[in-house]
């Protein structure tokens, strides 16, 4: 019997989860690694979708600036920049400050798929 491959917002979960905390990505390089480059927004609709999954941090997906353009998914809160914080990662204006050093690039960090 032939398994079925995972549906891509399972493949965005899955990598998700493997970025480190205090590290940030972004919407189109987990697109990238996933070998759909023009998927980035499908990547920010699987984060949206995330939310009742408590084991997927979607708080470290930022847009390829480092803005936080999910934050207002996070109940109308601060609680995206809040998480952020706690994890090292400082926050000015709704944006990742020192976004080069917290970037966690998933095609270097992973195996190739």
């Amino acid at each position: 019997m032939e398994t079925q491959k995972p549906s891509f917002f399972d493949q965005v979960y899955a990598v998700v989860r493997q970025i480190p905390e205090g590290r940030i990505t972004s919407y189109g390089a987990i697109a990238r690694y996933l070998g759909s480059p023009q998927s980035a927004r499908m990547v920010g609709w699987a984060m949206n979708a995330s939310h009742s999954q408590p084991d997927i941090p979607a708080h470290r997906v930022v847009n390829r600036k480092g803005l936080l353009t999910g934050k207002h998914h996070f109940g109308g809160t601060h609680l995206m920049e809040q998480l952020l914080m706690e994890e090292g990662v400082a926050i000015q204006n709704n944006a990742v400050l020192h976004f080069d050093q917290h970037y966690w690039d998933p095609q270097s960090e992973l195996p190739a798929l």
